[in-house]
């Protein structure tokens, strides 16, 4: 769903992009919270590296057309909300810049709608849900599945409100919606599914590093004097250091191989925004990116004849790219913490 320029006329792509700005200085602000331990800030960094290999998988809906993974609930889930939201702005960033993906001019309206939207309905309903269902890993799954489908026909319904508001062309605000609503309910199947898949992969071998399951644990009971009390809690182990390496090493394996092998064998079709752009002439002024002429435009390396290794090549610079920058992002953004209320710096917890 990433937005090209010329969709969206100049002040409201400039408002978007006050919209986003403020939501990524909020989400810095919040990062900060969130980013607790200091194996934290590589493991968000390798989220926004997973979330960009994944983009790269485009997977066949309907009618010629297929879908991607937008991630903010993925993220989200896994990282916390706001620091999710900066993981998609990153991952957007990189690919507007480097791989002429999602126009520069739309970066805006692209980090509102598939980095603040997402992230604020996903989160928005995983929380809810996560409150009235049994305290269990299943129902941590069942409402991922449920936040990251709602989360696709939203970030839909978002575009749909911009480009009412500042789009280009003259087509009726309640076309697009029901074009975008009908192929973005699908995308949102396969987002569930995949989103679903790796937040269990997590909690079936590391539940701790998923922060949407942090405090789901159920007190132990003992019976005193005939009533049923809570026992103390016990002692939180330290820092799994090692096992966190091995989570990290095999999540960083996993994208390069789907970035720079699987995306081979993506789908070639139009994504859903692509398809109703060009079925209801959304895209009449669309304009060449701004990064055209960028050696990794389009998921390829110029000068490299062969088709496959020269998406792979790409697909892993664009990993290594998004894994550094996100890195060092969150880095800086965790050891830029607020102190606590007595004056003093949190304590560091070493790896």
């Amino acid at each position: 769903m990433h937005v090209p320029d010329g969709f969206i006329n100049a002040p409201v792509s400039a408002a978007a992009g006050l919209v986003a700005a403020g939501a990524v200085a909020a989400g810095l602000r919040g990062a900060r919270r969130e980013l607790g331990e200091e194996r934290t800030a590589p493991l968000a960094g390798l989220v926004a590296a997973f979330v960009f290999a994944v983009q790269m998988l485009n997977f066949p809906v309907a009618g010629g057309t297929s879908g991607h993974l937008l991630g903010g609930a993925l993220a989200a889930i896994l990282v916390g909300p706001w620091t999710g939201m900066l993981c998609i702005a990153v991952v957007l960033l990189m690919q507007g810049v480097l791989f002429a993906d999602g126009g520069l001019t739309a970066l805006g309206v692209n980090v509102t709608v598939m980095g603040g939207v997402t992230v604020l309905v996903a989160y928005g309903l995983f929380r809810a849900l996560v409150k009235v269902l049994p305290r269990t890993r299943r129902s941590v799954t069942a409402a991922t599945f449920a936040a990251a489908f709602v989360s696709v026909p939203a970030s839909a319904a978002a575009f749909t409100l911009v480009h009412a508001v500042g789009g280009t062309t003259d087509v009726p605000v309640g076309k697009v919606l029901a074009a975008m609503l009908g192929v973005h309910l699908l995308i949102g199947l396969g987002e569930a599914v995949i989103t679903t898949a790796t937040v269990g992969a997590v909690l079936a071998v590391r539940p701790d590093l998923v922060y949407g399951a942090r405090g789901l644990s159920v007190p132990l009971k003992l019976r005193v004097g005939g009533e049923l009390v809570d026992a103390a809690p016990a002692p939180r182990p330290a820092p799994a250091s090692a096992g966190t390496r091995g989570v990290w090493a095999a999540g960083l394996a996993v994208s390069v191989l789907l970035a720079g092998f699987v995306s081979f064998y993506a789908s070639a079709s139009p994504d859903g925004l692509e398809r109703v752009a060009a079925d209801h002439g959304l895209d009449r002024e669309v304009r060449e990116h701004a990064a055209a002429d960028s050696p990794l435009a389009d998921y390829g390396v110029r000068d490299v004849q062969d088709a496959r290794l020269s998406g792979g090549l790409a697909g892993t610079i664009g990993v290594g790219a998004t894994l550094a920058l996100g890195t060092g992002v969150f880095w800086v953004t965790r050891r830029r913490r607020t102190p606590t209320a007595t004056g003093t710096a949190r304590p560091r917890e070493t790896v």
